[in-house]
């Protein structure tokens, strides 16, 4: 008993049970959270400094061997140049002249300067290109242009120092003009004999600096981070600052960037910056990215505040989550509650909230998911209701029309025969013949009652139509028909086909657009389809009228337009005797024509009807 006292009272004490939820929520937070994130908070904070370091020195290293490639590939397409000219023949003949005046006889002056003018001419970025042979004469493109003789140079510290073997050398460096002066990159190259295999002058390609400034402006690096370039002498080659271009470099670490091929150190001149290095062979030259130390510790700082916000809302967040955690599970269901009692009373417009996606929220929106439902099924019975009964009253009207129609049509047929038999004994053939296809037109649209009729028997009351349109417009109609024996016995809606003829009849001879030309045709669709296509050249149908009627296909039931079916009408009938899939299209270009194609079930159509 004494164990499981000592036991309880453990418990009892670790987990504060006697005491309020607030309070072991604050002991808690304050176990949970601040604790460990003090540690963390050291933790990071020690190795801030050193991560930082090295995202700073691999970033810097990337930049640095991408300008060096860029540079090295530069200068060798600046060195292939000077290649050319060494080789050129005829700086060859110049090379083994000992004396001004064995140039002058040999007339070489001018090939030379064609030849340095043509190698400077495609490149904008060559100022200059100079070719001087100690103590005999002095090549320069600059010409008269100039005013910096050329002797000078060999007091500049790089003379000396350009290799002895041909191998190019890279200095930086300015050149006069007239006007002004003008920093540039010189590759040095010394010329050498090609009898006695010595040196007898200087090669010199003057690079605009602007090119160099262009690749090293694109190089960014922190907020007030730069890149310098040294040459192999400690002169500095490139920096932002204009002024030092061709000084020798002074800052504490120099030596030991000198010492190595590559690296970073942390240096105290001119405050404290952290250095990142790289040696071209190629170049001779050392890449170098400066970053003020500053910038790279005062992430630390910004850690350390992040930390100590982190802990503080941490511990908000934890006392509002016992409150909240109670409200936010009995709030969803006392709505979910009420919105069931407005239900059962046929309520099915209001919707729940959905706050969450936990279990909660699932069920809130499963819920609206099935009142939703069980509202979109009401209004699905009551407009099938609806629908039901309206094509019921429009059945009735139409039967009620035909049985209008069939009234004393004996009287008609007499009629038609006494003009066609009077007709006939008068010579008159053509009335003859539209009195007898008018009373053929009657019959077909009296005497059967079924709404299914075959593709030949509507072939046929067509073309006795279109017979009778004939005698009226003559040669400003002319039709054809182009109906595989295949379709002739497949089912369609009686009375479909002469109404949409009837309308390209009116549409193109009757308005008056000159000659109209209706074609017929029939072709297979996909497995179980096919398509009659009725197209005219008459004048067409406006955009806006065309977009009318093809809503009116989708949307509308079947109408009455005048004293003619209208589109809508026939396509309501197909889709109510054959299904959805099937009805009629409508295209037309306003001035070219109009093509109406009525897509209907193939093998003899369906059952219905």
């Amino acid at each position: 008993m004494s164990w499981s006292k000592a036991r309880y009272s453990f418990m009892q004490t670790v987990f504060l049970r006697n005491h309020s939820l607030g309070t072991r929520l604050l002991v808690f937070s304050a176990v949970l959270v601040i604790i460990p994130m003090l540690i963390v908070g050291i933790i990071s904070y020690q190795r801030s400094s050193s991560v930082l370091q090295n995202e700073a020195r691999e970033y810097s290293w990337q930049i640095i061997e991408q300008v060096k490639s860029h540079v090295e590939h530069y200068v060798r397409d600046i060195e292939i140049i000077s290649l050319k000219i060494i080789n050129n023949p005829d700086m060859g003949k110049f090379l083994k002249m000992n004396s001004l005046e064995e140039v002058e006889q040999s007339q070489i002056r001018q090939p030379i300067m064609q030849l340095l003018r043509d190698s400077a001419y495609s490149r904008s970025d060559i100022s200059n290109i100079s070719v001087f042979l100690s103590d005999v004469l002095i090549l320069d493109l600059r010409g008269d242009d100039s005013i910096e003789p050329l002797a000078p140079l060999m007091d500049e510290y790089w003379y000396q120092l350009a290799p002895a073997s041909g191998e190019p050398m890279l200095v930086s460096r300015e050149i006069k003009w007239r006007d002004s002066t003008e920093p540039v990159i010189s590759i040095v190259k010394r010329l050498v004999s090609p009898q006695t295999l010595t040196p007898i002058g200087m090669l010199i390609i003057d690079i605009n600096y602007k090119r160099f400034q262009e690749i090293a402006d694109l190089v960014t690096i922190g907020k007030t981070g730069y890149m310098f370039i040294l040459d192999s002498q400690g002169h500095y080659v490139y920096h932002p600052q204009l002024t030092k271009l061709g000084q020798s470099a002074q800052f504490d670490g120099l030596d030991d960037i000198e010492a190595m091929e590559s690296g970073s150190i942390l240096t105290s001149s001119h405050g404290s910056k952290f250095l990142t290095f790289s040696h071209s062979s190629f170049l001779g030259w050392t890449l170098v990215t400066a970053v003020p130390y500053r910038e790279l510790t005062d992430g630390i700082g910004y850690i350390g505040r992040t930390i100590l916000w982190s802990i503080a809302i941490t511990l908000g967040v934890a006392y509002c989550l016992g409150i909240g955690l109670a409200s936010s599970i009995i709030k969803p269901v006392r709505q979910l509650q009420r919105l069931m009692k407005r239900v059962e009373t046929g309520d099915f417009t209001s919707k729940a909230v959905v706050t969450s996606r936990d279990e909660l929220g699932l069920l809130t929106h499963g819920f609206n998911k099935m009142v939703q439902n069980l509202n979109e099924l009401l209004e699905q019975i009551y407009f099938s209701k609806l629908k039901e009964t309206e094509m019921t009253l429009q059945q009735k009207e139409m039967e009620l029309k035909m049985l209008l129609a069939q009234i004393n049509p004996h009287f008609l047929y007499n009629s038609l025969e006494t003009i066609r038999g009077m007709a006939l004994e008068q010579g008159m053939d053509d009335i003859s013949n539209m009195a007898s296809s008018l009373a053929r037109l009657l019959r077909y649209n009296l005497r059967n009652p079924s709404p299914c009729v075959t593709l030949r028997e509507e072939l046929d009351i067509c073309e006795m139509y279109l017979r009778i349109m004939k005698y009226r417009f003559e040669d400003r109609l002319v039709y054809s028909f182009s109906i595989p024996e295949q379709f002739r016995d497949e089912r369609i809606a009686k009375f479909t086909l002469q109404p949409i003829v009837e309308n390209c009849v009116v549409h193109g001879s009757e308005s008056g657009s000159g000659m109209s030309r209706i074609h017929i045709a029939a072709h297979s669709d996909a497995e179980g389809f096919w398509r009659l296509v009725v197209e005219d050249t008459g004048s067409g149908i406006p955009p806006e009228k065309l977009m009318s009627i093809q809503n009116s296909l989708l949307h509308e039931d079947a109408v009455h337009t005048g004293s003619h079916i209208g589109l809508a009408n026939v396509h309501r009938r197909i889709v109510h005797l054959f299904g959805e899939a099937y009805g009629i299209d409508i295209d037309s270009v306003l001035g070219e024509g109009t093509r109406v194609t009525m897509r209907l079930p193939g093998v003899h159509g369906s059952n219905r009807g």
